[in-house]
């Protein structure tokens, strides 16, 4: 596999998610940057190749890379962390992500199935459905696993609202799909950014509407699915997923229907 990260991938067009919210990655997997009146904000940060599509949405907004004071991560994951060292060493961006998940970032991003295990292999996925090669391929093409090592974090360990991000984002446990999984909850926004906690469409099983990510990219999904409980009980939200289209529902119905769907 080459060394080279690339600056662009193919990807969707950047879309207008929410107020203020712009929905950013490709067909595999989302990022967000939330514009907030004292600064910019990053849910996740995609892959490297994507940096030409942030680079172009920033330059649109009338901003600078150096405006976006926070990349919030959900999980530690490769296809959710490939620009976060770039914009902490470049920009000077804060990564946050919860202590359970901060030994990936520091052991760069090949180490993510060291540390969190998924609970099978993603042969039989792929022998069932030859199509789903195309999600890790496309994060291998666009420098998923040559990211480098996040040098420097600030961990979650409770779910207290973060004071010093714009837009003031409660963090929101949802330990299954890695151990440090997070939601992002901008309140007064009425927004609820799951990360893979909650998604609405599957890379690897081909799975569209709420539910949970397969166990192929699981660590333990007896607690992935009893997270759902925790965002069931949320109020009325947009919710914004890691991969698939936002869900206007709310939480109480997304969660329902990902505990019908249950884990494949």
């Amino acid at each position: 596999m080459s060394s080279t990260i690339p600056n662009s991938a193919p990807q969707q067009s950047p879309d207008l998610a929410a107020l203020g919210v712009h929905r950013l990655g490709s067909e595999v997997v989302n990022f967000y940057l939330v514009e907030c009146p004292d600064g910019l904000v990053l849910v996740d940060s995609g892959l490297p190749g994507h940096f030409g599509q942030l680079q172009e949405t920033v330059t649109r907004l009338g901003r600078d890379l150096p405006d976006i004071r926070a990349v919030l991560l959900t999980h530690a994951h490769p296809d959710h962390t490939g620009l976060a060292e770039r914009l902490r060493a470049g920009a000077g961006a804060e990564i946050w992500v919860h202590q359970h998940d901060a030994p990936i970032l520091a052991d760069g991003p090949r180490s993510a199935t060291r540390h969190a295990k998924p609970e099978r292999s993603v042969l039989p996925y792929l022998l069932r459905r030859p199509s789903a090669i195309r999600t890790p391929l496309h994060m291998a093409r666009h420098g998923a696993f040559n990211a480098p090592k996040v040098q420097n974090v600030s961990t979650l360990t409770d779910e207290q609202p973060l004071q010093t991000v714009p837009g003031r984002p409660q963090p929101i446990g949802l330990p299954g799909h890695t151990l440090g999984s997070v939601a992002y909850l901008f309140a007064d926004r009425g927004l609820l950014f799951t990360g893979d906690a909650l998604v609405t469409h599957d890379g690897l099983t081909g799975h569209t509407g709420p539910g949970l990510v397969c166990r192929g990219f699981t660590h333990d999904s007896a607690a992935a699915a009893a997270s759902l409980d925790r965002i069931a009980v949320l109020p009325h939200l947009l919710i914004l997923p890691g991969h698939g289209d936002p869900f206007t529902d709310g939480p109480r119905a997304a969660a329902r229907q990902a505990m019908v769907n249950g884990t494949k």
